[in-house]
């Protein structure tokens, strides 16, 4: 793991509220949504959970990429941005099975590959 992202870890397990995703339509048209049930994982990672995504599984089908934007605790701000991936099996869509709220319904895993990451305008990665 690199030292950047070390530093997006620690601000992630310090994080308050939930993120905002953000992907772009094939138009350059962005979409952000507020998202609750994220993890980064193991494999330097973040899972989204699509419980209710419409426009945002459109934009991820056609390939685009995407950021992630989350606060910590004392108001500092992360971006991470990658390529995003859609699983409706296998174990990226079982980690986020595992991990998500049943009272959703968890229809696939988005998974963000950190390609990017910024703390406020310093480049971590």
């Amino acid at each position: 793991m690199t030292c950047g992202m070390v530093r997006v870890a620690q601000a992630w397990n310090d994080r308050e509220g939930p993120a905002v995703f953000a992907t772009v339509d094939k138009a350059g048209i962005p979409n952000a949504i507020y998202v609750g049930e994220i993890w980064l994982d193991a494999l330097d990672d973040f899972v989204v959970a699509d419980n209710y995504f419409c426009k945002t599984r459109a934009n991820i089908q056609s390939g685009t990429k995407g950021a992630i934007l989350f606060l910590t605790k004392n108001r500092k701000s992360f971006q991470v941005k990658g390529s995003i991936s859609y699983h409706t099996e296998g174990p990226r869509f079982e980690f986020m099975r595992a991990h998500h709220d049943a009272k959703h319904p968890g229809i696939a895993a988005a998974v963000l590959r950190i390609e990017e990451a910024y703390n406020g305008a310093e480049k971590l990665i």
